[in-house]
């Protein structure tokens, strides 16, 4: 993962996400599978189990290669589920505003990387997405190797296998197809495993269509707990290039909230989204 000191890391989203984030302190982290398919995190282990038995077959070391593969098609036959909330390291960008801020007429805001960082502890953590194929090069890739190379039993229940393997599904949450690439994503993450260290309780949005789950982070508790003021976590609030919102009306609204160093924060985007005529 990138180091995150003096990184900004920006959340396109729309308004009523900003009211819960800023007036609420509340950072809604939604199940996984509204922003993947759900076979892009089983893809990843696919992948994985490919890049370790191409390395063990590489060595001659058929027989560990084909106990690899027993290990991952039994691994594939169970189901996990996930959370995160989304991230990009690019600013103003086109492409984000229009995938995520509400087609440029929502709003963007800035989050100290390294203060989410802190914050990603036991079952949160902070993750690069990954966007290749091609496996041989990922971490998890070189750390089950060399786990599986000096081992006798390759079984699911072994305490070291289990461990990686939940280290991979929680990999597979922040891989994305090699065409997302220029989107350079970071996820904050609640892994499916660890709930024993989580003590947040779930929360459902009711729609017309459909239930939808997602877990509140306390963001006031977690500024808390790393010694830092709530309003440090944010470094700037950006309104979309279609939106009709005013500045002096949103930094009302963030003065009326107590948000006082936040309203000199606020700018309007000058990004040019393309238009389309209407057949």
């Amino acid at each position: 993962m990138k180091k995150c000191e003096n990184m900004i890391l920006y959340h396109y989203t729309d308004f009523q996400a900003l009211d819960g984030i800023l007036r609420c302190a509340q950072l809604r982290v939604n199940n996984v599978l509204r922003m993947n398919d759900s076979g892009e995190m089983r893809h990843f282990m696919r992948r994985l189990c490919s890049a370790i038995m191409k390395r063990l077959e590489k060595e001659g070391d058929f027989n560990r290669a084909h106990a690899v593969q027993n290990l991952f098609e039994e691994e594939l036959k169970k189901e996990y589920s996930a959370f995160a909330a989304c991230f990009s390291f690019h600013r103003n960008d086109a492409a984000q505003w229009e995938r995520y801020g509400n087609q440029g007429r929502g709003v963007c805001i800035a989050f100290q990387g390294r203060l989410l960082q802190k914050m990603a502890e036991g079952a949160l953590s902070l993750q690069t997405v990954f966007y290749q194929n091609d496996l041989t090069g990922h971490p998890m890739a070189e750390t089950f190797y060399l786990y599986v190379k000096g081992r006798t039993d390759l079984s699911n229940e072994e305490p070291g296998i289990k461990k990686l393997m939940r280290d991979a599904w929680i990999c597979s949450v922040s891989f994305k197809h090699p065409s997302f690439s220029s989107e350079k994503e970071m996820r904050l993450v609640v892994s499916p495993f660890e709930k024993e260290n989580f003590d947040i309780k779930p929360c459902y949005h009711i729609t017309k269509e459909r239930i939808k789950k997602y877990y509140p982070l306390d963001l006031n508790a977690m500024c808390r707990k790393i010694g830092v003021p709530f309003e440090e976590l944010f470094t700037e609030i950006i309104i979309g290039p279609e939106s009709t919102q005013s500045i002096p009306i949103l930094q009302d609204y963030l003065r009326d909230n107590q948000l006082y160093g936040l309203t000199e924060k606020v700018s309007l985007s000058d990004c040019p989204l393309r238009k389309f005529p209407r057949e």
